[in-house]
């Protein structure tokens, strides 16, 4: 396209995702995260082809495309609200195409706050966690204009970092699915984890179990890699428990929005906020450590 490409969020999902997108839609890109080491990283590694924008509003204002990924509700607040936001940087014909999770009440903001000022939105959370950031291979999941979502360099960029988009429909969508995907993730991997908690307790090898399910109708790969970790003790953040807890929190609040009952995720939700304090910055397999005990 021509200009240069914007990038807003370069945490744990962003920094691959951005790579991605230098690696295979050559041009030029300017970017911003509010860590300024991880800014002068990937300038380092892409020379000549990076440019550090001073804030947010400056990325939309250098750029006709800007993708963002920021990790929480307040983060997104504080980086595109305000006076001096990236919502007050947009004018016609600029595009923002938000990957990240939050609510879909959130999302509408956004969406209202652009397209008022003339720009174009889509919502595109992900499924998919570090590992599938760093490799190309995220599920995008869009909701907003369809003409976004088939516009040639909104697509080239999807591509480059993912291996397929879903639309789903007016904004909103894309965030009450991804809502619905990790409710489920979160709510997995707690079952998993008691159950791993059980096979031990039960003087039965671990390892034993994971080739059990991964040999079976349950085989998948969240249980593959996660279950290697958590035997030899190995919570690196791919996903953090803090914003798995986060997802489980929003799915539960969507399905209230629905009068939909959700006892077991509930539950899980409960585990997770037993742990949230001291393992809220591990990987979210740290729900492992919740204390299973009978009181």
């Amino acid at each position: 396209m021509s200009g240069p490409i914007g990038f807003v969020g370069l945490g744990i999902m962003g920094k691959g995702m951005v790579r991605n997108l230098l690696t295979k839609l050559p041009g030029d890109y300017v970017v911003w995260n509010r860590s300024a080491a991880a800014s002068a990283e990937l300038a380092a590694a892409f020379p000549g082809k990076v440019t550090i924008a001073a804030t947010a509003a400056e990325v939309v204002t250098k750029c006709k495309l800007t993708y963002s990924m920021l990790s929480t509700m307040e983060a997104s607040e504080a980086v595109f609200d305000g006076d001096n936001g990236l919502i007050q940087s947009v004018t016609a014909g600029k595009t923002v195409v938000d990957c990240a999770t939050l609510s879909p009440e959130r999302m509408q903001k956004i969406s209202d706050g652009i397209r008022a000022r003339g720009g174009c939105f889509l919502e595109a959370p992900v499924s998919g966690s570090k590992a599938p950031a760093e490799a190309g291979t995220l599920i995008f999941l869009c909701g907003g204009d369809e003409n976004v979502f088939n516009n040639s360099d909104v697509k080239a960029g999807l591509d480059a970092m993912g291996k397929t988009s879903f639309f789903l429909g007016p904004v909103g969508a894309g965030s009450r699915m991804k809502l619905v995907v990790n409710g489920l993730m979160g709510t997995m991997l707690n079952a998993f984890t008691e159950s791993l908690v059980l096979c031990k307790a039960a003087e039965l090898p671990q390892s034993t179990l994971l080739q059990v399910l991964d040999l079976g109708a349950m085989a998948n790969p969240m249980f593959k890699g996660k279950g290697a970790n958590i035997i030899n003790d190995k919570y690196d953040a791919n996903f953090p428990l803090k914003h798995a807890a986060k997802d489980v929190r929003l799915a539960l609040a969507l399905a209230d929005q629905v009068g939909i009952s959700m006892p077991v995720m509930e539950a899980s939700h409960q585990q997770y906020g037993s742990v949230l304090d001291a393992h809220g910055d591990e990987d979210f397999s740290a729900i492992m450590k919740a204390d299973l005990k009978k009181k």
